[in-house]
């Protein structure tokens, strides 16, 4: 048994793609879980945002029989054949896949360094996994330790201090090429 985080975001895949796998809000308890069933994994959440689609599960085998479910899972729920998106996935896993899972919800893995939504998005996820009955223990301390290290991390440090969307880092830069707006 092991922890695994695979995603798509801003970094490997276009938009178009990143579309093509993100996750209705309205579905996302059917869609949990169905995953739990098709990739045989005992916990599951899904963080699924306008840059980012990205799965922490607590898997049972081994972890190539997982990756392997996972995408034909992925192409059957989102009607996408496997070859669109396979390149753009990224895979962690235990140590790995918490350390990342720790940087995405301070803000460290986003397009602006530091934007404070994603926490929001983060938690919100939280919320959706252990409402459809897809998080048990496990997800469970590994969110609550993600939640508590990204606190620690906009309190002790200025991680915020500066442009914190990608809309405000735009307004900014206009004003520092074209002066007034």
């Amino acid at each position: 048994m092991s922890i695994v985080a695979v995603g798509i975001n801003h970094k490997t895949a276009p938009v178009a793609v990143r579309e093509k796998i993100s996750f209705n809000p309205d579905r996302l308890s059917s869609a949990l879980q169905e995953m739990l069933s098709a990739v045989k994994c005992r916990e599951v959440a899904i963080l699924s945002t306008c840059n980012r689609t990205e799965l922490y599960l607590v898997q049972e085998g081994d972890f190539s029989s997982t990756q392997q479910r996972l995408v034909q899972w992925l192409e059957n729920y989102h009607k996408v054949p496997s070859s669109t998106i396979l390149s753009s996935l990224y895979w962690h896993q235990d140590q790995q896949a918490v350390n990342h899972m720790m940087r995405v919800a301070c803000g460290l893995d986003s397009m602006v360094l530091g934007e404070p939504q994603i926490l929001g998005q983060m938690k919100q996820a939280y919320s959706q996994a252990k409402s459809a009955g897809s998080m048990s223990v496990i997800m469970d301390r590994l969110f609550q330790r993600t939640f508590g290290v990204a606190k620690q991390v906009r309190t002790e440090t200025e991680i915020g201090a500066s442009a914190v969307s990608v809309a405000f880092a735009s307004v900014n830069l206009a004003k520092h090429i074209f002066g007034s707006l």
